[in-house]
């Protein structure tokens, strides 16, 4: 894990497992920490095999541009993509702003991923975002969960696409998995341990779920 510190950049994970899954890259000029953070890993850009964004808001997505001409495939959840290219042109026309974001190699959707022998399970969690994933890795007690939920704390649903209700239904599901020993979000520290993190489902939902 590699925790940004510039202000609105999310945490990136790398899974080192035989293959290397990097999940959530973050913002493209606040990428020089996470590519700090593989060189003293002895990994270079080229090593990647896989990015995955949870979902498609540029503190999470914009840095897959540093892979454009690298091996690494792209991965993102359909949903994402249409949300992505009906923005495109909004943001243009109305800020100035030139979006760019690579177009994924495949789309994610709910079900097993299984990646040169690492098996993963990605769960569409809408709310924070219309195509927004959550991916758990088994062997490894392991969800990243993106935005939908931090220690503490819970995703924003006031972005395009985001849908209150939708958000408490994907928290209440993600509650549920067995096994889960590290909640590895978006944004903030990693809650560790099997109780943990359930307690850490129950307190958001207790204290946050009255008030979206």
């Amino acid at each position: 894990m590699w925790n940004s510190p510039r202000v609105n950049n999310c945490n990136a994970y790398l899974i080192d497992a035989g293959v290397r899954i990097l999940i959530d890259p973050g913002h493209a000029a606040y990428f020089d920490h996470v590519r700090r953070g593989l060189d003293e890993l002895g990994i270079m850009l080229e090593d990647i095999d896989l990015v995955v964004a949870t979902h498609a808001h540029p503190d999470h997505v914009e840095a897959v541009t540093m892979f454009e001409a690298l091996p690494a495939r792209f991965a993102l959840h359909s949903e994402e993509w249409r949300l992505v290219e009906e923005m495109a042109p909004l943001l243009k026309a109305s800020l100035g702003v030139e979006a760019k974001v690579l177009k994924p190699d495949f789309f994610i959707a709910e079900g097993s991923l299984n990646v040169k022998g690492v098996a993963l399970q990605v769960y569409h969690t809408p709310g924070h975002a219309p195509g927004a994933v959550c991916i758990h890795w088994p062997e490894a007690g392991a969800l990243f969960s993106g935005d939908l939920i931090f220690a503490g704390g819970l995703g924003r649903t006031d972005l395009p696409g985001g849908d209150a209700e939708a958000l408490k239904r994907s928290i209440r599901r993600m509650a549920g998995l067995k096994g889960v020993r590290y909640l590895l979000s978006g944004h903030g520290p990693i809650v560790e341990g099997e109780d943990a993190v359930r307690r850490n489902f129950e307190n958001v939902e207790r204290a946050w779920f009255a008030y979206i």
